[in-house]
């Protein structure tokens, strides 16, 4: 007969779990079956108690990137699916980025990532051109490209890929530039400016940020935006994304989270790395890189433009030009007519630019004007015998420009070259970490990358290049198992250190931060601290 005192078993609280047989494990083993748990279950565990809390925060005492893609037909199941993948291990989300396909309801999205990783993770969802990125499932790594709803060239028009980052050391935060309808872009501009300056300020005690991942909307001119962050910004402040994306985003200050109204719509959002003064004692220095392939060549002489007209209602310019040293007066015919024979008749095969060098004078709110001198990138939208025409504006009459077309031979050269750049720096780190160190290095003691993002244009590809996963190679060849995500865009942002770009002609001394059939690469790296 059962004993009727003996009390009836009932479930084991975690804390039950931690008074009894859980506190008699070693730290290690607790350490090793906490390592092992989704980042849910890891986030609970770790308010069991101040010893599981403590081994939860020598878990994640570096950073970690996640990424994982998904080409599911059904949006909420990828969604699902790139989630659960990325969310797999420990992590504490600091930002996450989502990039979908046309199938996808972006405002979705956002809302299914609050939801998942609470309302003060700043988050950034946009559509894109493509994708690049590992399987959640197969862990192949693909690049796809969107053209007209298929998916290489099946007719599916949904994919993702997802992004969440834990960086100890740095604060993130999203900063929109919100434009009031009757208000002029120039002082929006100035406070989106200011705006970063001053969030960088009260985080790290300086104004520039480490790096910055900026989307402009596909119907604004973000080379203006451009100017004024490259004024603001010291040199060492790299930005990279997509220059002509839509977007939705949620900042972790409620006060920037404005829905699109009639007096409000978001021109760009900048997610914003910056040190952290308060950094913990026993956390190490994360670094941001910038490397840059290339993929135009300049052709045909230097020009001068002789006239320029703008109409109100349209974002065309139309000019004509002079050679340099001569009177002559050129019309848009003309100068195409040049060019293609300057290619042997074979301008249809390519896309057409024309570089424009700019000086202008700069400033952001009452600082002092500066002059810069940019590269401007202008696609041709055709000619004839009055004029050439251009995409954009912000052509003056004087100012210089030569023509460029896309390259694929120059873009697989220069995305050799990132490779072979960075090849070299991961020897530097691998030097240097040796030359402070007397004894056998660890792996745990070393430099090393731990994530990066790649924005491509969306020209490029194996349509491009004849083959896979050029684009991706360089990041791939270098840093094996690293996670890396990335986007083809209809405009890359790429501004940063050039000792890792692979430079070819386009500008000579002007500075270009917005670029035409090029990929940008941003690799994130860390360096433990000296013990």
């Amino acid at each position: 007969m059962a004993n009727k005192n003996r009390s009836s078993p009932s479930p084991t609280t975690p804390k039950l779990m931690e008074t009894n047989g859980f506190s008699l494990m070693n730290e290690d083993l607790l350490r090793n079956i906490l390592s092992r748990l989704p980042a849910t279950s890891f986030a609970s565990a770790a308010t069991v108690s101040k010893t599981w809390n403590a081994a939860c925060c020598h878990i994640l005492s570096r950073p970690k990137f996640s990424s994982a893609i998904s080409l599911k037909p059904l949006p909420l199941v990828a969604l699902q699916e790139v989630f659960d993948k990325v969310m797999s291990e420990p992590i504490r989300p600091h930002f996450a980025i989502a990039s979908v396909g046309p199938g996808f309801e972006i405002k979705d999205v956002l809302q299914f990532m609050v939801e998942k990783v609470g309302s003060r993770t700043p988050i950034i969802v946009s559509s894109v051109k493509g994708i690049l990125g590992r399987d959640a499932l197969s862990h192949e790594f693909r690049e796809v490209k969107w053209i007209d709803g298929n998916i290489d060239e099946v007719p599916v028009n949904t994919g993702i890929v997802l992004t969440v980052g834990f960086v100890p050391g740095l604060k993130v935060d999203v900063i929109p530039l919100l434009r009031q309808r009757k208000a002029p872009q120039g002082s929006m501009t100035d406070k989106f400016v200011q705006d970063i300056k001053s969030y960088t300020s009260s985080m790290s005690g300086c104004t520039s940020p480490q790096a910055i991942i900026m989307i402009g909307d596909g119907s604004v001119d973000q080379k203006p935006i451009l100017e004024k962050l490259d004024y603001a910004m010291s040199m060492e402040t790299i930005i990279v994304g997509d220059e002509r994306g839509q977007f939705v985003y949620r900042s972790s200050d409620v006060s920037r989270n404005v829905s699109t109204n009639k007096k409000h719509s978001p021109d760009a959002v900048a997610l914003v790395f910056a040190r952290d003064r308060n950094k913990a004692c026993g956390i190490g220095n994360i670094e941001f890189h910038f490397a840059l392939s290339k993929g135009v060549s300049a052709i045909g002489p230097r020009l001068k433009a002789a006239s320029v007209r703008v109409q109100d209602s349209y974002t065309v310019t139309w000019l004509t030009a002079r050679r340099e040293g001569q009177q002559e007066i050129l019309d848009g015919q003309q100068m195409l007519e040049d060019i293609d024979n300057e290619m042997e008749n074979n301008m249809d095969c390519v896309d057409l630019y024309i570089g424009v060098t700019r000086r202008r004078n700069c400033s952001v709110g009452s600082d002092k004007p500066r002059m810069m001198t940019t590269l401007a990138l202008h696609g041709i939208e055709g000619g004839d015998s009055e004029y050439l025409y251009v995409d954009g504006v912000g052509i003056r009459t004087g100012d210089y420009f030569q023509f460029y077309h896309s390259d694929p031979k120059t873009a697989l050269s220069s995305s050799r070259s990132v490779s072979s750049t960075l090849r070299k720096l991961k020897l530097d780190w691998d030097s240097k970490s040796s030359l402070s160190k007397s004894t056998i290095i660890n792996a745990v003691d070393k430099k090393e990358a731990f994530g990066g993002f790649i924005f491509s244009c969306l020209g490029r590809g194996e349509s491009f290049f004849g083959q896979l996963n050029v684009d991706s190679s360089p990041f791939l060849d270098n840093f094996p198992g690293v996670p890396v995500a990335g986007t083809f865009c209809g405009g890359e942002i790429g501004r940063g250190c050039t000792s890792l770009t692979a430079n070819g002609d386009e500008g000579g001394s002007a500075r270009c931060h917005l670029h035409a059939y090029s990929t940008v690469y941003l690799v994130m790296s860390y360096t433990p601290p000296e013990h």
